[in-house]
């Protein structure tokens, strides 16, 4: 074991020139490169969505969005092209940023900028933005700017949304308010039109036919009467020669139709109230018949005769009385004719009506609404304009960083070395592991089965000694000075080391 540990030894320093090379080599270029990498300075800020100062029973705010998607729209907001753009540029947040492209810019930009949001059931709603610069005072701008471009626009949406909620419920105002104008005249027309045949006078109509008809059949029986009256005088004519003396024949056919309608009337008064429609009419056409007798009294005094036939007489009578019954008649049926077209109607009226009803009952309800929306938006509306409502508040605002927060040049520095060791001694482990020839008795013994009495090894000559460590020495010195200046070359001639590294990490993360 300690001829193994000995031998293994012997190999190291055999081939030490190996692990110095590597060593130095890895050593010096993460060295380099810890001093060559800026130093990145993290700004951040915190915002919290504060909830309504004014509480939701006393007065609901008009926009109401989830908190989380407030931020989403917020963040998709501030990451725009035109926004990164002119904040870059206004602060001049790269070296030679006027001859960057657009594309780059903002590709540097979001890579740049971090934003966090946590949120929760029963927790604050936060959002968290951080910007990584070469410069603590440009990060800290960048970061400052972000806000005042969240903050403008969020009280400029929340407003405008408001404004635009109370524009649209005037507007519907409006438009409804016209509407049940429109439609208040039409039922008013239809109502005019149809106002024999409305739903509401439905029950006096049908007392109306009542009326009628109780009034068509007395005409009717009168009339039969009449004609049985007639019939019986001309059988009595007919078989005696003569009429009895009737006590109608000293009386005008006038003053016969008045007293009929006096009994009518008193029957009548006896059977309805004073205000009936009967009585009502029956007194009219009373009143009528004695201006006609009274104009005809006098006349009838001086030019009285006596008639040639009673049974003329009295036929005269009857049929004078007939015709002015069937004249009524005529009337009465008319009226009926009427009434019963009006109340056939009726349904279909108040079919149409409802429909008219109901179109302005519904009308009325969105009136109502849009009235009561009106009310709330225009609140809403002044929750916006004094801020009172959800507001997005600067918990912890932007400072200027005092010290880098990247990059960790002492771990870098301490790893690179540390890597260089292990590629080292893995470069002389995996030469060993390739190299098969013989070098101790022990692998003379393990190949050819016989011990040798005697090892001599293998003497170098001064001058390949001489040779053999110049050019170590020339390799070393070329490449202590080399890498470090291949790495200035490339951090100031073609790329920064940091932006070749984050491109690098990015296309492995893609391909991972």
């Amino acid at each position: 074991m300690k001829n193994s540990i000995a031998f293994y030894f012997a190999i190291f320093l055999s081939r030490i020139h190996w692990f110095i090379l590597i060593f130095v080599v890895v050593a010096t270029a993460s060295i380099t490169i810890s001093r060559l990498l800026p130093a990145v300075y993290v700004s951040n800020t915190q915002l919290l969505i504060e909830s309504s100062q004014i509480p939701t029973q006393l007065a609901a705010p008009t926009i109401q969005v989830n908190p989380i998607e407030e931020l989403q729209v917020i963040e998709k907001r501030l990451m725009t092209r035109i926004n990164l753009l002119d904040i870059a540029r206004s602060e001049n947040v790269f070296a030679g940023i006027d001859e960057m492209s657009a594309d780059v810019i903002v590709e540097q930009m979001r890579q740049q900028t971090e934003i966090q949001r946590s949120a929760g059931h029963g927790q604050a709603t936060l959002m968290a933005i951080s910007f990584k610069a070469v410069n603590g005072v440009v990060a800290a701008s960048v970061v400052n700017r972000y806000v005042t471009i969240i903050l403008q626009d969020n009280a400029e949406i929340r407003t405008n949304r408001a404004g635009k909620t109370l524009e649209f419920f005037e507007i519907e105002v409006d438009r409804l308010g016209n509407e049940l104008g429109k439609q208040s005249a039409a039922i008013i027309e239809f109502n005019n039109n149809n106002s024999d045949a409305l739903p509401s006078t439905l029950a006096f109509r049908f007392s109306q036919q009542t009326t009628l008809l109780t009034r068509q059949a007395t005409l009717v029986r009168d009339i039969d009467t009449l004609g049985e009256q007639k019939r019986r005088l001309m059988e009595i004519f007919e078989t005696t020669g003569g009429v009895g003396a009737s006590p109608l024949q000293n009386m005008t056919p006038d003053q016969i139709q008045l007293a009929e309608l006096e009994v009518q009337l008193t029957n009548a008064m006896a059977l309805y109230s004073v205000e009936h429609p009967k009585v009502r009419m029956l007194k009219a056409q009373v009143s009528q018949q004695q201006v006609v007798v009274r104009s005809q009294a006098g006349v009838v005094a001086e030019t009285s005769n006596p008639p040639s036939s009673i049974l003329d007489v009295q036929l005269a009578e009857i049929e004078s009385r007939i015709a002015v019954f069937n004249e009524q008649l005529t009337q009465v049926r008319e009226q009926l004719a009427g009434v019963e077209s009006s109340i056939e109607r009726t349904p279909k009226v108040q079919i149409q009506l409802d429909a008219l009803a109901r179109d302005y009952q519904n009308t009325q309800q969105q009136y109502n609404a849009a009235v009561n929306g009106l009310a709330q938006s225009a609140q809403g509306e002044r929750i916006e304009l004094l801020a009172k409502g959800r507001r997005i508040a600067i918990i912890d605002p932007a400072t200027v960083p005092s010290e880098p927060d990247s990059p960790n040049r002492m771990l870098i520095a301490i790893g690179g070395s540390a890597l260089g060791a292990f590629l080292g001694l893995a470069f002389i482990a995996d030469l060993e592991s390739l190299n098969s020839s013989i070098r101790r008795a022990a692998d003379i013994t393990r190949g050819i089965g016989i011990t040798p009495i005697v090892t001599v090894p293998y003497i170098r000559t001064p001058m390949e000694l001489v040779v053999r460590r110049a050019a170590f020495v020339a390799a070393f010195a070329v490449l202590i000075i080399g890498i470090p200046a291949a790495l200035f070359a490339l951090h100031t001639y073609y790329m920064p080391l940091d932006l070749i590294y984050d491109r690098f990490a990015t296309k492995i993360g893609t391909l991972l």
